[in-house]
């Protein structure tokens, strides 16, 4: 069964929903450059297969799940200097994340779930103030991090390295979600690069320049494959599901 999209449904159908037993999936992505052989909207195409996969298995455990529309612009500071990269300031995107949140908690739903991949801290940050935000009580959310290390160590070696954007790991999972997307002779054709973009962003580099990515990748694109993606996507569905039910 196709997963439920809130753009979808009517007025009158969204009033039917039972809330009390309703989840709303929110992915949560950026548009910014994954290297020359990954559109820009690499973490959207994760972060909506990830929800799609949750929604299946929230239905088969007696839960109603919703995927709300991505929220799709967010803080993309370190790749703002190459092209096709259209970001948002952390002020701002902390702004319309809460007013969103407050208009869902005016609509009546009690539960969601943010489902996030793209990792730029101060995105994370801005997503983590808005949340902190809003009125106790007027809607539960959950949002596991998995740059957290119970996470990470569930998503393979090349994801705890750090060496990731673009990689094989972002680049399995998009394989395996959309491969049309993927410039697959391209990325089978570029060198490993082991930097270890968490780090550097720990040290002060402040773009995928500084941090050595001239090409806006790190990590191992030409190792990637959609059986691989298919792994790190029911990985990722797990993580969030059990989010989802705690």
């Amino acid at each position: 069964m196709a997963a439920t999209e809130l753009v979808a449904l009517t007025s009158e159908e969204v009033r039917e929903l039972p809330r009390e037993r309703t989840v709303l999936l929110l992915p949560c992505g950026a548009v910014e450059a994954h290297g020359p052989h990954l559109g820009v909207g690499a973490d959207l195409v994760i972060s909506r297969g990830v929800a799609r996969r949750v929604a299946a298995m929230l239905e088969r455990r007696g839960r109603r799940a919703v995927i709300l529309p991505p929220l799709s612009f967010a803080v993309s500071e370190f790749g703002a200097d190459f092209d096709g990269t259209v970001g948002i300031g952390a002020a701002t995107e902390t702004r319309v994340v809460g007013e969103l949140l407050a208009a869902l908690a005016r609509q009546r739903f009690r539960e969601l779930l943010v489902i996030n991949s793209h990792l730029e801290p101060a995105h994370v940050e801005a997503l983590k103030t808005a949340i902190a935000d809003l009125p106790r009580g007027e809607l539960t959310i959950r949002f596991p991090d998995i740059r957290r290390r119970r996470f990470a160590r569930l998503l393979g070696a090349e994801f705890q390295s750090g060496a990731c954007h673009g990689g094989r790991y972002e680049t399995s999972l998009v394989l395996a979600e959309q491969p049309e997307l993927v410039r697959q002779e391209l990325g089978a054709a570029l060198p490993p690069l082991p930097i270890d973009l968490a780090a550097a962003i720990r040290e002060g580099q402040r773009s995928f320049r500084e941090a050595g990515m001239a090409r806006a990748y790190c990590g191992d694109p030409a190792a990637a494959s959609a059986a691989e993606g298919e792994l790190l996507f029911e990985a990722l569905a797990l993580i969030h599901l059990r989010a989802a039910l705690e």
